[in-house]
């Protein structure tokens, strides 16, 4: 675990934070390169990133501080925080649903202002955010968040006893792991590799989708699922952020699952009336 990539001055820059810079990079790159295709200029995708980078951003941290309030300021990770505690995405705590959500809404209004077509918009889109969450979660990985309930596999990592972040997560009681060098489930890089597959699929289903924003309900549907499945290996949520066995993403993707099935299913429908 290698939560600082090198130091500038005193001012420390983390992988985490690099790894974000990466994915929205990648992102906008494939989806500047695959814009072309259906008639959308690829300048257009990156004078849509910095829209995308601070909605998604605002979005992702707005829902962390809304759904664990009491890490922010009340725990021993941030004793006595100040209120631009709010504003330290540097250190993590980032909700990935509500940077989707954030950078979903300013999608929709920078298609309007542009006038372009979203759901085609969306679609060039949807490949790219699977693929930039795989750095992000190397990122999580790093930084040593995020991380699974204890195993004896033989790919369980054991995040060292003097790290910061793990040894803060055990003593403010936000993990359900019993000690700080238990092995885990690498749960980070089993959302990076099932992202990674999810891309490959979604490129795929772009070159021969049947009507615009199928491509993006398809990866509303398909990233629930698969996020789903990893939430059951996690372990770093407290016994307060559970409900009935379930986590706060696993709430959040059913909901998203059903808006994808709602979106595929008005959309298709829409397309067939149109002939």
């Amino acid at each position: 675990m290698h939560p600082i990539a090198f130091q500038v001055g005193g001012l420390s820059v983390r992988w985490y934070g690099v790894l974000i810079a990466v994915a929205f990079l990648i992102g906008l790159w494939t989806a500047a390169r695959r814009a072309p295709r259906v008639g959308i200029a690829g300048e257009r995708i990156f004078d849509l990133g910095l829209w995308l980078i601070v909605g998604g951003i605002a979005g992702a941290r707005l829902f962390y501080v809304v759904s664990y309030s009491d890490r922010v300021f009340e725990n021993p990770l941030f004793p006595s925080a100040p209120w631009t505690e709010v504003f330290m995405v540097q250190r993590g705590g980032l909700v990935f649903y509500g940077g989707l959500i954030g950078a979903s809404v300013a999608c929709a209004v920078y298609a309007a202002v542009r006038n372009l077509p979203l759901w085609r918009l969306a679609d060039v889109l949807a490949p790219s955010i699977a693929l930039g969450y795989v750095p992000g979660r190397v990122g999580c990985f790093l930084n040593g968040c995020c991380f699974g309930r204890v195993c004896e596999l033989p790919w369980a990592v054991r995040y060292p006893t003097q790290s910061d972040v793990w040894r803060q997560h055990f003593e403010a009681g936000l993990t359900q792991i019993g000690a700080p060098s238990a092995p885990v489930h690498p749960t980070q890089l089993y959302d990076a590799l099932l992202s990674l597959g999810l891309y490959i699929g979604l490129a795929a289903l772009f070159r021969r989708r049947r009507f615009e924003g199928q491509v993006f309900a398809t990866y509303l549907m398909g990233y629930a699922l698969l996020r789903s499945y990893v939430e059951l290996f996690r372990g770093d949520y407290p016994p307060a952020h559970l409900h009935g066995g379930l986590t706060p993403a696993h709430l959040w993707s059913i909901l998203i699952f059903a808006c994808g099935a709602a979106l595929f299913w008005t959309l298709q429908r829409a397309q067939l009336k149109r002939g």
